[in-house]
């Protein structure tokens, strides 16, 4: 930002820095400079003479020319076209667009010593536990810390496949499963005080099951701590193996969640060969069948190229098989080496999805761009949803 300010007959030029990510802190730094012809030209002309009013006491500079400059996300991108319909798709190095909208705003991680952050952050450092908060640079990750609970991951901290948009580290054989990490995520949310827990993974296609039986054991652990705790596991497709969709749709969980992470058409071009969207929905209709008391949730990513009509087929799609929740997210590129945004979807188009989506009979559907499949606002309205759904039938039963 570059403001004037005028002291007494002069006028100072202040330059303020910012830099790092959304993850880190920011830090601030005055800089003395000697101004272009380009930068002098580009102020707004000064008058030379001022009355003593406090509106004119004060010239400001505006951030037009800086946007300009920057760039607003509303140029560049793209993506690269897909057949001879006009439609697109994403790819690694592809143009990215200039810029980045002005809609993007998290709250920063606190970095005060008693805040719940540090002691979100403590407890997971002590416990040896990993979080896609970090492993994935979850833009969120201030938010969800500083309200006192996060995204455990389990079965370690890298995956046996490699999708393009996703940040995590891979491998062909990574080590194996930590035995105590049940025991150890179980000590850790009881002791965040939470009535709301994810769970999530990698992907381990290096396990007989998936890892299936150690989502549930550490379900089985959490619930004869706490019964009254709400536990939601984010998992992988199992490559498609009912039978450890089973065996964690039943044990004791509330929320059996699995991301389709886009529309039919571009999963190839972002997923890992290895998943696809009808393995993905039979995944999910399945353990809706093997416990009907579940609550089912998927989430996709958009601005890699999709149009509204893929989009709502969808959600259509989802609807068929009695997905209850859905939630909609901007893609953001993690690094150079993964996918490059197609385009910054506006908030507008966002809350479209979010209106036709509960038009359609979702029980709820979060839309936005900083929605993250997991996240603390979306964690307190679902926690209040399943309580309350909860309640009724129990009055009606009894």
């Amino acid at each position: 930002m570059v403001s004037t300010t005028r002291i007494g007959s002069s006028y100072i030029f202040v330059i303020v820095l910012l830099t790092g990510t959304i993850t880190r802190r920011q830090n601030f730094a005055v800089a003395s400079f000697v101004p272009t012809d380009r930068f002098l030209n580009s102020l707004p002309k000064i008058p030379t003479s001022l009355s003593s009013t406090t509106e004119e006491r004060t010239a400001t500079l505006t951030t037009t020319d800086y946007v300009k400059e920057r760039g607003d996300g509303s140029t560049g991108g793209g993506g690269l076209l897909h057949g001879e319909d006009g439609l697109v798709r994403p790819k690694v190095g592809a143009e990215m667009p200039k810029g980045r909208p002005s809609w993007f705003r998290v709250p920063a991680p606190s970095l005060d010593k008693e805040s719940r952050y540090e002691e979100v952050k403590g407890s997971l450092k002590d416990l040896k536990l990993n979080t896609v908060c970090e492993e994935a640079q979850c833009p969120n990750i201030g938010e969800c810390w500083n309200g006192g609970t996060g995204t455990i991951m389990l079965l370690g901290d890298t995956c046996t496949r490699g999708c393009q948009f996703c940040a995590v580290k891979t491998d062909a054989k990574p080590p194996p499963p930590d035995p105590f990490e049940p025991f150890k995520t179980a000590e850790a949310v009881a002791a965040w005080g939470v009535d709301y827990i994810v769970l999530t993974s990698v992907d381990r296609d290096d396990i007989e099951d998936g890892g299936a039986q150690h989502f549930a054991y550490t379900v089985e652990l959490l619930k004869s701590k706490k019964p009254e705790l709400l536990v939601e596991c984010l998992v992988s497709d199992f490559q498609g193996m009912l039978d450890s969709v089973s065996a964690l749709a039943n044990s004791g969980l509330d929320v059996y969640a699995h991301n389709v992470e886009t529309v039919e058409r571009l999963q190839k071009f972002v997923r890992d060969k290895r998943a696809g969207y009808q393995q993905s929905l039979s995944t999910l209709k399945h353990a809706k069948k093997a416990n009907p008391a579940l609550y089912t949730k998927t989430s996709l990513m958009l601005g890699l190229g999709e149009t509204d009509e893929e989009v709502i087929q969808t959600m259509k799609d989802l609807r068929a098989i009695d997905v209850d929740v859905v939630t909609f997210g901007q893609y953001l590129r993690p690094t150079e080496h993964h996918l490059s945004v197609v385009e910054y979807v506006k908030p507008e188009k966002f809350e479209y999805f979010r209106e036709v989506g509960e038009e359609m009979g979702f029980k709820y559907v979060a839309s936005g761009p900083m929605v993250r499949s997991s996240y603390k606002a979306g964690e307190f309205f679902l926690s209040h949803l399943i309580k309350t759904e909860r309640q009724s039938q129990q009055s009606a039963e009894s």
